[in-house]
This record gives C-alpha cells, sequence and structure tokens, in this order.
C-alpha cells in the first residue's frame, strides 16, 4: 500500500518536534541532578512541562496511524550530549547562558505550528524568560538596571541624537569632500552638500519610522495575545507568573502569593506579564513618528555642518573653512560616544576624527580623479 506522501510529512514534522522535546526534558533534567533547593525545583518542572509537550507530539503520531515512540526509542542530538556533558563536568551555572540562548532562540518555535496547542507556544516563551532569570548573566542586568551609575542614557535618546549627528556628518562630509576633489565650483559643491542633507535626512527618517512602527505592530500584537491568554487560561498564567518569580529568588509561597494577587486584577495582570514574561514595557514602546523626526533633524544636524562655510563663501577658504568645521565636529561627536560608552574621551575624539578624515580623503582622492579625467 503506498503511503500518503503528506502524511508522511506530518508524521516526520511530529518526530522532530517530539525528539526536540525529549531532548529538552533530558537536559533540564541534567540540570536539576546538579542544583539544588528551588532552582532543582524549578529545572524538573521545567522538564515536566517539555515531557508533556513530547506527550503531545507522541499522540498526534498515533492519530495519523504511526507506532508510538518511547523513551527507547530516542536518542539525544549531538548538541544535548555535549550541554549534558558540559553540565556533568562544570555544573548548572557554567551552561545556563548556553541554555538560555537557545531557549531565546526557540521562545516562537510553535507560534507558527497549527498542531500545536496554544499553551505550548506560551510555555516556550515562559521557559525563556526562566532561564534567562536563572542565568547569573541576569544578575548583572539587575544590577545595572537597579544602580542610577550604570544606566547612562536609559531611555537611547542621546545614543540616538548622538549617533544620527554621526551619520549625516560623515556621509555629507565624504560627499562634499568627493564634489571638491573633483574642482567643482562652490555652487555645485553647495547643491549637492544640500541635496546629500535633504536625502540622507529623508532616508534616515522614513527607516526608522518603519523600523519603529514594525516594532510597535509586533509588541502590541504580542500583548493583545498575552491578555487573550489570560483571560482563557488565568490559572496557567498565574502559575507562568509564580515560576518566573521564583526563577529569580523569591520563595515558592511568596511568588505564588504574588502571582495570585496580580492576577486578581486583569490589567495589571496584563502590564505585569506584558514586563515579566515577554520583556515589553507597555508604556514605552516609542513612537515611529517621534523617532522618524528625531532621526532626521538629528541627520541634518550632522549634514549641514560641512555646507555651512558654502553657504557664506567659496573657493579655498570655503574649503578650509569646511573641513575645519568637520574636524570639530567629528571630534566632538567621538567625545560623545565616548562619554555614552564609558571610554576615553580624548581617544574617542581621536577615533572618529581619524575615520571621517579617512573617508574625506578617499572620496576627495576619487573626486580628483574623476574630475581629472573628465576635464
Amino acid at each position: 500500500m503506498t503511503r500518503d506522501p503528506l502524511a508522511a510529512s506530518k508524521a516526520n514534522e511530529f518526530r522532530e518536534h517530539w525528539a526536540a522535546e525529549m531532548d529538552g526534558a533530558a537536559l533540564y533534567r541534567a540540570l536539576a541532578d546538579r542544583s539544588a533547593g528551588e532552582q532543582r525545583e524549578i529545572f524538573l518542572e521545567l522538564a515536566k512541562a517539555e515531557e508533556r509537550h513530547a506527550r503531545h507530539w507522541a499522540d498526534k503520531l498515533v492519530e495519523l496511524g504511526e507506532p508510538e515512540p518511547g523513551p527507547g526509542d530516542h536518542r539525544l542530538g549531538a548538541r544535548t550530549r555535549l550541554v549534558i556533558w558540559l553540565t556533568r563536568r562544570f555544573g548548572a551555572r557554567a551552561v545556563l547562558p548556553i541554555v538560555e540562548r537557545a531557549e531565546i532562540a526557540d521562545a516562537g518555535h510553535y507560534d507558527a505550528v497549527p498542531e500545536a496547542k496554544r499553551s505550548m507556544a506560551v510555555d516556550e516563551r515562559v521557559h525563556a524568560r526562566v532561564v534567562a532569570g536563572l542565568s547569573p548573566s541576569t544578575v548583572r542586568t539587575g544590577i545595572v538596571r537597579g544602580e542610577r551609575w550604570h544606566r547612562g542614557d536609559a531611555s537611547g535618546a542621546l545614543r540616538a541624537a548622538i549617533f544620527g549627528v554621526n551619520d549625516g556628518l560623515v556621509s555629507n562630509l565624504a560627499l562634499v569632500m568627493g564634489v571638491a576633489g573633483g574642482q567643482a565650483s562652490g555652487r555645485v559643491i553647495l547643491l549637492a552638500g544640500l541635496a546629500g542633507l535633504l536625502a540622507g535626512a529623508f532616508s534616515m527618517g522614513a527607516g526608522e519610522y518603519v523600523s519603529v512602527r514594525s516594532q510597535r505592530e509586533l509588541f502590541e500584537r504580542e500583548i493583545r495575545l498575552e491578555a487573550e491568554e489570560i483571560e482563557a487560561m488565568p490559572e496557567e498564567e498565574m502559575h507562568e507568573l509564580a515560576l518566573i518569580y521564583r526563577a529569580k529568588g523569591i520563595p515558592k509561597e511568596q511568588a505564588e502569593a504574588m502571582a495570585s494577587s496580580i492576577m486578581a486584577d486583569p490589567q495589571h495582570a496584563l502590564d505585569t506579564k506584558a514586563r515579566e514574561e515577554l520583556g515589553l514595557n507597555p508604556e514605552e514602546l516609542g513612537s515611529p513618528w517621534g523617532v522618524a523626526i528625531s532621526s532626521f533633524f538629528s541627520f541634518a544636524i550632522g549634514a549641514v555642518l560641512p555646507v555651512l562655510p558654502y553657504m557664506f563663501g567659496s573657493g579655498d577658504a570655503a574649503f578650509v573653512g569646511a573641513v575645519a568645521v568637520a574636524a570639530v565636529a567629528l571630534f566632538a561627536v567621538g567625545a560623545g560616544v565616548g562619554l555614552i560608552t564609558g571610554r576615553s574621551f580624548a581617544r574617542g575624539g581621536a577615533r572618529q576624527l581619524l575615520i571621517g578624515a579617512g573617508a574625506a580623503a578617499v572620496t576627495f582622492g576619487i573626486g580628483r580623479l574623476i574630475g581629472v579625467s573628465v576635464s
């Protein structure tokens, strides 16, 4: 009897899902074996969730008329065997960053799988948040968020402004120097500089608008789905929230009491779940128009600087003025970047000056060669 190709393809897909869940369960049990106390209990709960998922795929295989797979039918994948070996050799704490990255990568694994239960997709995202809460890297993240002297530009506005000015400055300086190298008149250089300013500023603004708008729509969809889950599965959502708090070191009873209290208010529950499970702040999704306008003007501010001398003069005086203004601005922008990154003020300024000067020199040389060949 000829086997249905579609059924065979589905069976292979279900076996892959089953094997991946069995790998996950084995890994979490290995982590539990090298852990103690609350952390061990959390890993065991995660292992049980993976086993429930594996059970689902085993049932799906049976529905297709396939033999029911059992633990003896599974052979761990090479990557899972390696991580388990590392866990047994160096301990759970050493491999948690590896597991965290893997869980984050797989967080949306079941979102586009129609045969998966909705709760399974939710579980995968929760696992990523729980493991992140247990990971040593989270400890430093918590310190950085909690101590003002580590936060710096928390909103990112200053960073975006400085880098926008830098983009406009370097790109338009290179354009102006390239045209000047071709021995064009001051009027042509001014026209080219203003055209480059407008083209770059509109491009930056439009690009940032599309980027932030798309990200915002994605975040809003995630929050909407979370609201539906809270309404449809309040008990499961409360358990997930308690698990996340336990991963942060809160005792089980206290974590469950906190989760129960939060879930009593649907709006508060949605806000908390968005922050804790999805890592989103509903109040700070960002304004696409605000970012677009900010990007437009920050780029324009940087791009206008090499053009300014040509607005008031021409010839060698304007050229020298453009170079001098650009050099000062490049150093200032580099120094600003150094302040943001915590590096040396002088070193950041000097590095940016060299980069900008290199770009300007190359384009000037190319402009000169083209200008000579044309003439």
